[in-house]
């Protein structure tokens, strides 16, 4: 992701602040060892299982793994007669995976001649992630997809006064927040709990996953529906979120200035 989406060197118009020129298409491809075992199970097997995976980076995309027709069963797999053209890559084939009275329908591809500018991606097939019943990387379960090791999540401290106001009423307030940085993301403000009226705030069904900070839980207020989101349960590059909030809405209003540091070593 921060290779191929702005600022990142390999998007299509990295921005004007460089002193390099890349010789190559607007639209770029680039591929690279994954460095740890990878496994797929769909139905209670194992269908994919390797120490060999590829991830493509493609400009604007989400990377992708990539692994040898070796590393898949292939006798789980069946082939269907959808294709799609990729003016990069070639032309995709697809099968389906069955495994019992359960099916993954064209949930893995290939590209079985691809464009010589791409051929790399011969004898490698790639997976839909959300098909699959579980991703292992290693042996530890992964949701959301496969971390991108040039992404990366920081939070620190700040001594920033922030305010989230709802029809001029006050919903949060506090100078003891959590600036979170996220590469290709704008910076997020996480709230402790304690300075937010949690009175006014009732708990939204919406759930998502990211790969880098974890589950998120949401939260509406009257007239701003999952306005709000907190990690419960971090994973370990976000720990320091857990038990904060964030904002985000339109009928918010959300003010900050920059509060008075403490002297450094203090």
């Amino acid at each position: 992701m921060s290779l191929t989406m702005r600022p990142g060197p390999l998007a299509g118009s990295p921005g004007d602040e460089v002193n390099f020129t890349i010789d190559g298409p607007r639209h770029r491809l680039f591929m690279h060892d994954f460095p740890r075992r990878v496994r797929a199970v769909f139905a209670g097997e194992t269908v994919l299982d390797t120490e060999r995976g590829k991830l493509l980076h493609e400009t604007g995309l989400l990377p992708v793994l990539y692994v040898p027709e070796a590393d898949v069963r292939t006798d789980l797999l069946e082939r269907t007669d959808r294709t799609t053209h990729c003016p990069f890559k070639g032309d995709a084939a697809y099968w389906t995976i069955r495994v019992g009275d359960r099916t993954a329908e064209n949930a893995v591809w290939a590209y079985p001649e691809p464009k010589p500018e791409s051929a790399w991606l011969r004898g490698r097939l790639a997976f839909y992630w959300k098909p699959m019943d579980a991703w292992y990387d290693e042996d530890e379960e992964v949701r959301g997809h496969l971390r991108d090791p040039f992404h990366r999540v920081d939070a620190r401290a700040t001594s920033r006064r922030v305010r989230v106001l709802l029809d001029g009423e006050v919903v949060a307030e506090t100078e003891r927040a959590m600036l979170l940085s996220e590469t290709g993301l704008p910076n997020r403000l996480y709230i402790p709990a304690a300075d937010v009226r949690r009175d006014l705030l009732r708990e939204s069904p919406k759930r998502t996953v990211c790969p880098y900070k974890g589950e998120a839980t949401y939260w509406s207020l009257d007239g701003a529906e999952d306005a709000a989101w907190s990690y419960e349960e971090p994973l370990v590059d976000a720990a320091k979120i857990a038990g904060h909030l964030s904002f985000d809405h339109e009928a918010l209003t959300i003010e900050t200035a920059l509060g008075t540091a403490p002297p450094p070593g203090r």
